[in-house]
C-alpha cells in the first residue's frame, strides 16, 4: 500500500506491538508529557530502530482517542486508535477472556464469543493498514504477541514486499488444547503471513508445525512450513531475555543498595526474606504459593521469627471478572494466615497489591533470600532472570516453577512442580536453609547463563535470522528446552 503520490512510508524497521512504548504523564498543571516504559523489548530494539530511522506502531492506552504520529526521544511512534467497545471486545475479550486463558493451558475456562472474535479481526486489521503506510519498501516489520496473530498475514497482503517476524511471548498450546478454538485456522493462517515465527521454546514452536501440518493442510520438515505460492516459513525457539548488565548496574548503586537494607530493616530483619514478584494473574501460582508458605509456619518448620514471605502482586486487567475474584481471594488467604499465625507487628505475610518503579524492584531483589517464581504456565518469566542479574554476590536462591519456559535455561534452581503443595514446601525449606557454598554454586551458574544470553543476544538473534543480510550472525548457544 502505497500512499497517494505512489510512495511507501520512510521506516525501513518497524515493531507492531499491542502498546506504546511509552505512557502518558499528566502534571499538576494539566499539561502531558510521555515517558518510556519499563521494559526489555524497547531497550533491546532502541539501537536497530535509531538505526534504521524506525517507527513503533501500538495503542497508546486511552480508548476513543485519536493521536497522530510523534516522536519520543528520538524514536518514531505510530499510535493506533482504539474505541472503548473495542478495549472490551479486542483487549479484554478476545485476546484476554479467550486466547490468554487457552495458550496458558485451560487454567481459567476460555470464553468463545464470535463479536470477541470480529473486534480482534477489525483491530488487527487496523494495524496492518498502519503498518502498511508506514514502512518504507523492503522494510523489516516485527509483530509482536498474541494480541496481534492476523497481522502477519493481513499485512502481507498489502505489502509482499516487506520482510515480516512474528514473536509470540506467551506458551503456544499443545494440538487438543488449540483445537478447542473455533477460529484456529484463521490464527494459524494469520501467524503464516510471517517469514519466521519465534517462540519461546523449542516444544512450542513444534507444535505450531504439527497443527499446520494437520489443520491447514501444508508440507512441513522439522522447523519449515512450505506454501503452495513457493514461499517458505520457518518457527523456531528464541528464548526471551532481560537487560541483565543493566540490572546488575541499577543493583549495584548505592541508593538501591540502601534501600535493600531499609526493607530488611522495616520487616524486623529476620534471618530469612522470601520474595515473589507476579502480576495478578491466575497463571501466577499465587494461591499455592502462599499456602506453601503459611502452612510451614503453621507447622513450625519455620519460625515467623526466622523467616518472612513478601508477595508484590503487580495490579493487572483489573475489570476482568476472574482477575477481580482472584485479588479477593488472594486478599481473603492472606488475612486468614496472618491472622492464624501472626503476631502484633509481626505478620509472616506482606502483601502489596501495587505497582513499583524498577529501581524499587532492583532494592527488593537485593534484599530477598530467596525467590519465589512458580507460575501454573508461563511463556518464560523474567522476574526470575531479574533475581539472578541482581544477585552479583553469587548469594540467594531461586524456586523456580518447572511450568516457566525459563526452567529449560534456569536448571540451578530449586525446580518445582507447583500444583505439588508438599514438594514446593520441601524445596522452599532447602532454599531457606542452604548454606553460603550451596547458594554460590548454584547462583554462579544461573547468572552465567543470564548474563551471556541477554536481551540482545534474543533480538540479534531473531533478527539475524529474519534478515540475515542487515544483521550480524551471533553464534547462539546449544539451549536444552
Amino acid at each position: 500500500m502505497a500512499d497517494s503520490s505512489g510512495k511507501f512510508g520512510s521506516a525501513e524497521f518497524v515493531v507492531i506491538a499491542n502498546r506504546l512504548p511509552v505512557d502518558r504523564v499528566v502534571a499538576p498543571d494539566g499539561s502531558t508529557t510521555w515517558r518510556t516504559s519499563p521494559g526489555g523489548l524497547v531497550t533491546a530494539l532502541e539501537p536497530v530502530m535509531r538505526r534504521k530511522g524506525g517507527a513503533w506502531i501500538g495503542w497508546h492506552g486511552a480508548p476513543d482517542e485519536k493521536l497522530r504520529p510523534f516522536t519520543h526521544q528520538g524514536l518514531k511512534l505510530v499510535p493506533v486508535h482504539l474505541s472503548e467497545s473495542e478495549v472490551v471486545e479486542y483487549y479484554e475479550g478476545f485476546s484476554n477472556g479467550t486466547l490468554w486463558p487457552l495458550y496458558h493451558d485451560v487454567i481459567a475456562p476460555p470464553a468463545f464469543h464470535r463479536e470477541w472474535w470480529d473486534a480482534y479481526v477489525t483491530v488487527n486489521r487496523r494495524f496492518a493498514e498502519r503498518a502498511a503506510k508506514v514502512a518504507a519498501e523492503g522494510a523489516i516489520v516485527w509483530v509482536q504477541d498474541y494480541q496481534l496473530q492476523l497481522v502477519p498475514a493481513m499485512l502481507r497482503e498489502l505489502r509482499p514486499d516487506v520482510r515480516i517476524g512474528f514473536f509470540l511471548h506467551i506458551p503456544f498450546p499443545p494440538t487438543e488444547l488449540f483445537q478447542q478454538l473455533p477460529w484456529r485456522r484463521e490464527i494459524l493462517e494469520g501467524l503464516l503471513g510471517a517469514d519466521l515465527v519465534g517462540f519461546q521454546l523449542n516444544g512450542a514452536a513444534g507444535n505450531f508445525i504439527r497443527l499446520v501440518r494437520q489443520r491447514v493442510g501444508h508440507k512441513t520438515h522439522r522447523d519449515a512450513v512450505y506454501l503452495p505460492d513457493g514461499r517458505v516459513v520457518r518457527a523456531n525457539a528464541y528464548p526471551i531475555s532481560i537487560d541483565a548488565a543493566g540490572f546488575e548496574e541499577m543493583a549495584r548503586d548505592p541508593a538501591v543498595v540502601a534501600r535493600a537494607a531499609e526493607i530488611r530493616e522495616s520487616l524486623g530483619n529476620p534471618r530469612t526474606i522470601v520474595l515473589g514478584i507476579d502480576r495478578l494473574d491466575y497463571t501466577k501460582g499465587l494461591r499455592q504459593r502462599i499456602r506453601a508458605f503459611g502452612e510451614l509456619i503453621t507447622e513450625g518448620a519455620v519460625h515467623p521469627d526466622d523467616a518472612v514471605f513478601v508477595q508484590v502482586a503487580t495490579p493487572s486487567r483489573e475489570r476482568v471478572d476472574q482477575y477481580r475474584m482472584l485479588r479477593d481471594e488472594i486478599d481473603r488467604l492472606v488475612g486468614r494466615l496472618n491472622g492464624d499465625v501472626g503476631r502484633i507487628g509481626q505478620p509472616p505475610i506482606t502483601y502489596l497489591h501495587a505497582s513499583y518503579p524498577r529501581e524499587e524492584m532492583a532494592a527488593l531483589y537485593r534484599a530477598a533470600d530467596v525467590m519465589v517464581v512458580t507460575p501454573l504456565r508461563d511463556g518464560m518469566n523474567l522476574v526470575a532472570k531479574e533475581y539472578v542479574a541482581c544477585r552479583y554476590d553469587d548469594r540467594g536462591s531461586l524456586v523456580l516453577s518447572e511450568f516457566a519456559g525459563a526452567a529449560g535455561e534456569l536448571k540451578q534452581a530449586y525446580l518445582v512442580n507447583p500444583y505439588d503443595i508438599n514438594g514446593m514446601k520441601q524445596a522452599m525449606l532447602d532454599a531457606i536453609k542452604a548454606g553460603p557454598k550451596e547458594q554460590a554454586r548454584r547462583m554462579k551458574a544461573l547468572r552465567k547463563q543470564v548474563m551471556e544470553n541477554d536481551i540482545d543476544q534474543w533480538a540479534n538473534d531473531f533478527l539475524s535470522e529474519l534478515a540475515p543480510a542487515t544483521h550480524t550472525k551471533r553464534t547462539r548457544p546449544s539451549r536444552e528446552q
